[in-house]
This record gives C-alpha cells, sequence and structure tokens, in this order.
C-alpha cells in the first residue's frame, strides 16, 4: 500500500478499512451507497499537493435519449467542471486517459490508471428512475484498490446540476474533510434588465437569475449565515432603504427604511443582527439593531462618515469605512463602538472590507495615486498588506469565499463593470462570472447547511 492515499500522508486520516462491492454492470443492483468504508482526509495545515484523480467516461444508460440524454451528459461535465475548479483535485479524463488500452477489467485498468500518476478513480454512472436522473459515484484507491467513496444521487431534469455539485462536493469533503464550493451560491446586482437589480448565480457563474424585481435601484446585499435570506439596499420606496428577501418564498421584507439614507447591511454570524449605515439628515453613521430593526442603535460617533459595516466571523467585531482620518479608510471596532482602530494605510483611499472566514485577515479596495482600485488584503495579526491586483482597470468590491480560498471582485473598465473570482492567496487565476449589463457588488453564502 505504498503511496496509497488510505494511510497518513502529510496529514491526520481516519479509516475504517472495508471492501466495497464494485460498481453495479447493467441489471445488476448497486448496493445501498453511504454505507461501508468511511475514511476522512484532513489535510494539515492545507499543504499537500493535489490529488490525482482518473475520472473515464461516465457509463450514461443506453436507453436514455432526448432531453434526458442531454441532461445526463450536462450532469457528466458540470461534475468535471466542478473537480477542474477545485485546488484539491488534478483530473485526468477521457482525452488524458485515452492512451491507454482498457481491458474492463478491474485490476489491470486500476494498474493503468495508476501508470499515468493518478491516486485515485471516479467511476460515474447515470441512469433513468421514472422521471428523475440518478448518479452514481464510486472513488477507489488505485494502490489498495479499496473503495473509499460512494454516492448516489438523484434529480429531476431541473436538478442536474445540483445532483453533480453534490457528489463533486462529497468528493471533496471525503479528502478535505471540508465542503467545497459547489453547493454555494453567489448573489450579485445588475442593469442587465434595464433597472439595476438583485441577481443570484452558482458558485460557478452559471444559473443566474433575477430575484428581485422593484425597477429600482437595488443590490450591495449580504447573506444570512443560514442562507435562508439576504439583506439588500433598495431606492424602492423613494430613498434608499434595507429589505430583506426569504429566498424559500420569495417574499420581500423592509428591515429599515426610516431617515434619508440606509446602506450596505450586513448580517452577524448568527443571524440575529444586522448592521447598516444610516443618516437622518445629518451624519452618515454605522448602526446595528436586530432583524426586526424597531430600535437601532448607533455604534461610531466621530463627525466622519461611517460606512460600509462588515461583521467579523466570531461576531465581536465591526470592520468598517470613515474618513475621520481626512480620507476613507479601513477600520475596525468592538460591537459597542469602542476600541476603534485603523488597519488601512495604503493608497489614499480604502473602501469595502471583507473578512477572511477565519478572521485573520481583511480585504478590501484600494486606490493608488492613478485613481483607479486595486484589490489589497491586510493581515489583523501584523498589519502587512498585500496587492493582489495590478492593471489598467479598477478592481473593487472583494468578497471572500467561505472556505477564504477564493476573493470575488467587481473589474471596473471604463464604464463597463463585470464580476471576476481569483485565488486569495496570489490574486491569480482569474475567472469572469457575468458577461450581460453592468454587474458588480457580487457577495459569496456561506457553506449550505446539511
Amino acid at each position: 500500500m505504498k503511496n496509497s492515499l488510505l494511510p497518513a500522508v502529510a496529514a491526520t486520516m481516519l479509516l475504517l478499512v472495508g471492501a466495497w462491492p464494485a460498481m453495479a454492470q447493467n441489471s445488476a443492483t448497486p448496493p445501498e451507497l453511504g454505507a461501508g468504508v468511511d475514511s476522512t482526509l484532513t489535510i494539515d495545515g492545507g499543504v499537500r499537493a493535489q490529488i490525482r484523480v482518473a475520472f473515464p467516461a461516465a457509463e450514461i444508460d443506453s436507453s436514455l435519449s432526448g432531453e434526458y440524454l442531454e441532461a445526463a451528459r450536462e450532469v457528466e461535465q458540470t461534475l468535471r467542471d466542478d473537480l477542474e475548479q477545485t485546488i484539491v483535485f488534478n483530473t485526468q479524463g477521457p482525452t488524458e486517459l485515452a492512451v491507454l488500452s482498457l481491458t474492463g477489467d478491474r485490476t489491470q485498468d486500476f494498474e493503468q490508471f495508476r501508470s499515468l500518476g493518478n491516486e485515485v478513480v471516479l467511476l460515474a454512472s447515470i441512469k433513468p428512475e421514472g422521471d428523475k436522473l440518478v448518479l452514481d459515484g464510486w472513488v477507489y484507491d488505485l494502490p489498495s484498490k479499496q473503495s473509499i467513496l460512494g454516492k448516489r444521487f438523484r434529480g429531476t431534469l431541473a436538478q442536474t446540476r445540483l445532483i453533480a455539485h453534490y457528489l463533486a462536493d462529497a468528493m471533496h469533503y471525503q479528502f478535505t474533510g471540508r465542503p467545497g464550493l459547489m453547493l454555494t451560491t453567489i448573489a450579485f446586482q445588475s442593469s442587465r434588465d434595464g433597472h439595476q437589480e438583485l441577481y443570484l448565480m452558482d458558485y460557478d457563474g452559471r444559473n443566474q437569475r433575477r430575484i428581485s424585481g422593484h425597477k429600482s435601484t437595488s443590490g450591495y446585499s449580504d447573506w444570512s449565515p443560514a442562507g435562508d435570506a439576504i439583506a439588500y439596499m433598495s431606492y424602492f420606496d423613494g430613498s434608499p432603504g434595507i429589505y430583506y428577501v426569504e429566498l424559500a418564498t420569495g417574499k420581500k421584507l423592509p428591515i429599515y427604511n426610516e431617515g434619508v439614507l440606509n446602506l450596505s447591511p450586513s448580517f452577524s454570524p448568527d443571524g440575529r443582527s444586522i448592521a447598516f449605515a444610516h443618516s437622518n439628515q445629518s451624519n452618515v453613521d454605522v448602526y446595528r439593531c436586530d432583524r426586526n430593526c424597531t430600535q437601532p442603535v448607533r455604534l461610531t460617533k466621530s463627525g466622519a462618515i461611517d460606512t460600509n459595516p462588515s461583521w467579523s466571523p466570531n461576531g465581536k467585531q465591526l470592520a468598517f469605512t470613515s474618513s475621520r482620518s481626512g480620507r476613507p479608510n479601513v477600520y475596525v471596532m468592538s460591537l459597542d463602538g469602542a476600541d476603534v482602530r485603523r488597519i488601512s494605510f495604503e493608497g489614499n483611499y480604502n473602501d469595502g472590507a471583507s473578512w477572511k472566514p477565519d478572521g485573520t485577515h481583511i480585504a478590501y479596495a484600494s486606490r493608488d495615486s492613478g485613481n483607479k482600485f486595486r484589490i489589497a488584503v491586510t493581515s489583523l495579526v501584523d498589519l502587512t498588506t498585500k496587492i493582489l491586483t495590478n492593471g489598467p482597470d479598477s478592481y473593487e468590491e472583494p468578497s471572500y469565499s467561505p472556505d477564504g480560498l477564493r476573493l470575488l471582485f467587481t473589474l471596473r473598465r471604463g464604464k463597463e463593470s463585470q464580476v471576476y473570482v481569483m485565488n486569495a492567496a496570489d490574486g491569480s487565476d482569474w475567472r469572469q462570472l457575468t458577461h450581460q449589463g453592468n454587474s458588480s457588488a457580487a457577495d459569496w453564502s456561506s457553506f449550505k447547511q446539511k
């Protein structure tokens, strides 16, 4: 079992050894998946080479045709895309595996997969069950030839991408002990339909759909920790107010719309409170209140413009933007407005704090001398700052993914803006997620609660 993923390799591994039956062929009935061997690989400190996965063509039931066949192919492609977009897996698909002479004999084929440097193999099958598709996925450790994961997911034609996401997420959790991003959702604002409205999209930019129809400027959203609601700003009643939408029902409810200005809501980690910027014909300050917001409490009283609050992951602090030093900068304070400290010192305008989920860093937009914004990340331990973007455009509105490994941001080029994502560690691997209208101010949901 040398070089097997089953023993601990630069990691702590819990393993209950047990062999699983082979994946069902043709008319054979597969065993109940999700039982049997159970292993969790927790990568110590997150440092390990990518896990090399052989993923040959999925076995698609020959009875499928028309829209069901198209849906089955979408399931397979979505699963491949999911695995390729993680930093955990390095996948070899049918093209890379075409150099092999597979025999159908598992013992021989597993050795061939391994000859290309693969550590595990994913075998997938897709078949019909009534009006649904069934996705079976089995992962085998190639050196030991033991099965280390087996899952089955069913879904309607409208859920084809979702069942693929579930399997990819299960694989991610199996090898890291952490959920992946596959089941997360991104909220953003876009003018593609004539008005700036609130939209949702899958983590990879697919399945974009509008969820507000106020026919006024709406956006600058924040997810509830449970993922059941989104708080946002809207000019629906004339002046900007804070609202939230219940995702299960689509119902929109006001949180607070008193005064002349209410902006940038931020949910507390327990989902019970909201911080926001408010003005009552005077100064703009940071307030907080419960979800019903009948008695908002003023937190900042500096006489400067204080806005854009962002709740810390541990619920004990708020980051916010303030002009109290003469120019806008990012500050951190306790929940009663005390213990204020400045954390941004780059550039001449810093705004839009996003906390890394572990609470160690804050990302924000920092304007340089050329009046273009860059994405900056500051350590809260020693206040060292790293600039992640450099280029001719303006890069704004960062938002961390729930695993802290990715950053959403808005790229502004002239009068146009679109949402991108990049690696949070070094600013590499940019991917454009939106392409219609002007899209901006994206916010990542937390992990899907199971």
